[in-house]
C-alpha cells in the first residue's frame, strides 16, 4: 500500500529539487496510482499543492525555529519538514502527533537515522509555537510581511502594489491561496438541467456560475473524465475567462476562424461549437504534442468543422492572408493570472523572462494579424495580471498596425461594468471570479 507522504514527499524533490512543473509531477503520480480511493488522492494532492503554494511562508516559519538555515538542509530533510510543516499549520484535520511520527518515520526509512532527533526536535517545537509566529512588520515593510504571509516573491508583491494598490494586491493574493473550483463548459444548455442533476446524485456540487449561465462551477470531484457525460462530449473543462473570449469575438455561422497558439483546444472547440456546424476554424500551435491535445478534444466534441495544424505562430503562412474573420491570438504569457492553480508559476518567473515574453508577444502579433481581413476582428488575450503582457501590448499594436480597440462592453451584455475604460477586460483573482486574465477586441481598419 502507497504511503501518501512518502509519495509526496517524492514528488517535492521532484519539483522543488529537480525543477519539474507541478501540475505534470501530479498527473503522472495519480495516473500511476489510478488505485487509490479519492480520498488518498485528495489529501496526495492537497498535501503536494499546499507545500508548494505555502513555501516561501512555511520556510520563515522553519527558520525561526531551526538552528540549520533552510537552505543549508539536506533536500530530503528540507522537503520532508516543509511538508510537515504545512500539516502543521493549514491541515486542521491530521493531528500534530501524528505530523511528528509520521516525518520521523520517513526519516529513518530514508536512511536519516542521525536525523531523526533534529525533525523530531523542529516539529514538535513549531507545533508547539505556531500560533507565535513572528512575522515581518507590516507597518514597516509592508512588501515584506505580505510576501512571507502570502508565499509570493517580494518583486512580484511590489510589482502587483505598484500596479494595482496594496489593497487590491492583498486580495488578490488571498484569492490565489484559495481553493479552486473545476469550472466547466455545458455545450448544450437544453441538456444542463438533466446533467447537473446526474452530478449531484454522485455527490458533486454544481453552482451555475454568475458570468455565464453555461458554465458551473464543480467541487467534489475525483476525476475529469470519470464523471457523467465527458467521453460523449457534453462537456468540457474551461475556466469562465476563458469563454468570454469567444463571447467578445461575436462568432457568426460561415465565418473563417484562425486560433494560432491553441493548445489544449478550449477556444478553438467552442468557437467551433458557436458555429454550428457551419465556417472552419483552423487551430495551431507550435509542436505536434501540443497538436495532438487539440484533436483529442475535437475528437471527443465530434466537431468536423475544424482542422489542427503544426505551425509556429511567428511565421507566416501566406496562403492564410487576409482570409480570417476572426483571429484568436491567446498568446504565451507569464501565467501570473493562474497561479491559483499552478502552484509554481510564482517560483519560475522573473523581470528578465516578463520582458521576453512581451518580445514574443509582439513578434507573433507582427505576424498574425495579417492573416485578419480587412473589417475583421483580433482576439488578444493572456492568462496574467501583468499590464506589460496586456494594456502595454494592445498599446503598442493599436499604434503600429492597422487595428484599433472595440468596447467588449458591447459584446459582453451584462458584464459590462467589468470593462477598463478603453473597451479592454482585465479580470482579477479576489476581485473578479474567475482566473486572471486580459481580452482585447481589435478591429482591423477597413
Amino acid at each position: 500500500m502507497a504511503n501518501m507522504r512518502e509519495l509526496a514527499v517524492d514528488m517535492l524533490l521532484e519539483i522543488t529539487e529537480k525543477d519539474r512543473y507541478s501540475h505534470l509531477v501530479i498527473r503522472e503520480v495519480l495516473q500511476k496510482h489510478d488505485y487509490l480511493d479519492g480520498r488518498d488522492k485528495a489529501f496526495l494532492k492537497r498535501l503536494t499543492e499546499g507545500t508548494l503554494e505555502r513555501k516561501l511562508q512555511i520556510d520563515f516559519v522553519i527558520n525561526q525555529f531551526s538552528k540549520v538555515p533552510v537552505h543549508k538542509m539536506k533536500p530530503f530533510i528540507r522537503t520532508l519538514l516543509r511538508m510537515s510543516v504545512y500539516q502543521l499549520l493549514f491541515m486542521d484535520s491530521v493531528p500534530d502527533s501524528a505530523v511528528c511520527n509520521e516525518a520521523v518515520k520517513l526519516c529513518k526509512k530514508r536512511n536519516f537515522h542521525s536525523l531523526q532527533g533534529f525533525i523530531n526536535g523542529v516539529l514538535r517545537t513549531i507545533a508547539r509555537s505556531k500560533d507565535a509566529v513572528c512575522y515581518p512588520d507590516r507597518d514597516k515593510d509592508t512588501a515584506e510581511f505580505l510576501s512571507v504571509f502570502y508565499s509570493m516573491p517580494k518583486w512580484l508583491v511590489e510589482k502587483f502594489i505598484e500596479e494595482y494598490g496594496e489593497e487590491k494586491t492583498e486580495k488578490m493574493l488571498k484569492a490565489f491561496l484559495e481553493a479552486v473550483p473545476v469550472t466547466v463548459r455545458v455545450c448544450d444548455e437544453t441538456k444542463a438541467k438533466e446533467l447537473v442533476g446526474v452530478w449531484e446524485t454522485e455527490g458533486i456540487s454544481a453552482e451555475q456560475h454568475p458570468y455565464l449561465s453555461y458554465a458551473y462551477r464543480l467541487r467534489g470531484l475525483e476525476g475529469i473524465s470519470h464523471l457523467a457525460g465527458y467521453e460523449e462530449g457534453l462537456f468540457t473543462v474551461q475556466d469562465v475567462s476563458s469563454m468570454l473570449v469567444c463571447e467578445a469575438a461575436d462568432i457568426r455561422k460561415g465565418d473563417r476562424i484562425i486560433d494560432v497558439c491553441a493548445a489544449p483546444g478550449g477556444k478553438a472547440v467552442h468557437a467551433a461549437q458557436k458555429l454550428a456546424g457551419s465556417g472552419m476554424v483552423s487551430a495551431r500551435d507550435l509542436t505536434e504534442y501540443k497538436a495532438s491535445l487539440i484533436r483529442d478534444n475535437i475528437d471527443r466534441m465530434q466537431l468536423s468543422n475544424c482542422e489542427v495544424l503544426v505551425w509556429d505562430a511567428c511565421k507566416i503562412r501566406e496562403e492564410d492572408k487576409e482570409t480570417a474573420d476572426i483571429v484568436i491570438a491567446d498568446l504565451p504569457c507569464s501565467g501570473l493570472g493562474i497561479m491559483g492553480k499552478k502552484k509554481d508559476i510564482r517560483y519560475h518567473a522573473s523581470k528578465d523572462g516578463l520582458n521576453e515574453l512581451i518580445a514574443l508577444q509582439r513578434e507573433i502579433l507582427k505576424t498574425v494579424w495579417q492573416y485578419v481581413k480587412p473589417g475583421g476582428v483580433l482576439l488578444y488575450s493572456t492568462c496574467t495580471v501583468n499590464p506589460g503582457e496586456n494594456r502595454d501590448n494592445v498599446e503598442w499594436f493599436t499604434a503600429n498596425y492597422p487595428f484599433e480597440t472595440e468596447n467588449l462592453g458591447a459584446y459582453l451584455p451584462g458584464l459590462e461594468e467589468l470593462c477598463e475604460q478603453d473597451g479592454t477586460l482585465q479580470l482579477i483573482p479576489g476581485e473578479h471570479e474567475t482566473d486572471g486574465f486580459f481580452i482585447a477586441r481589435l478591429r482591423r481598419k477597413s
